[in-house]
């Protein structure tokens, strides 16, 4: 059932989401992996298909690829793994980190399947090693969103007696 607060979550999830994707950044410098991890893990797993549904509205306008389901498939991943993760700060951002390692290997693997480096272990290799240095713009900017997103948490918790939805 659509409320008033979930309409105003929904809302919150998108423009989030839509900022960080639509203001120019380095490749993979986004809050993507952070948003992925943190709103089921703050405000629960029905809040999953409101992200995925952001992820789709926004990639109307940058537009799809042959990817764009491996991406998606990551963040749906990451979203369930959430879970597991919410007993306190330090297990948050492992889990956030976590994240951001099951989107690496998730949509690496959907760039080598796609035979643009040859389906060999060879070509699986290259792969992964060409993008490591994206991976570390996921990292970095996982543990800046992160740091971010828990400040606003720990702030919303402690004045309004915040509790997961």
């Amino acid at each position: 059932m659509l409320t008033k607060k979930n309409a105003l979550i929904f809302i919150g999830i998108f423009t989030s989401l839509a900022a960080s994707r639509f203001i120019p950044h380095p490749p993979n410098f986004t809050s993507l992996l952070a948003l992925s991890f943190y709103i089921p893990a703050i405000l629960g797993i029905r809040y999953l298909p409101a992200l995925l549904i952001s992820f789709a509205i926004t990639d109307l306008v940058i537009g799809y690829h042959t990817g764009t389901h491996w991406t998606w498939g990551s963040v749906l991943l990451i979203g369930l793994v959430s879970q597991y993760f919410t007993k306190n700060l330090s297990w948050r951002l492992s889990g956030a980190l976590l994240g951001a390692c099951i989107f690496f290997v998730v949509t690496n693997f959907g760039v080598w399947s796609s035979g643009m480096y040859g389906y060999t272990t060879s070509g699986l290799y290259t792969c992964f090693i060409l993008a490591i240095p994206f991976f570390a713009y996921n990292i970095i900017s996982t543990l800046l969103f992160s740091a971010i997103i828990e400040t606003g948490y720990k702030f919303f918790k402690e004045k309004y007696k915040f509790k997961k939805a």
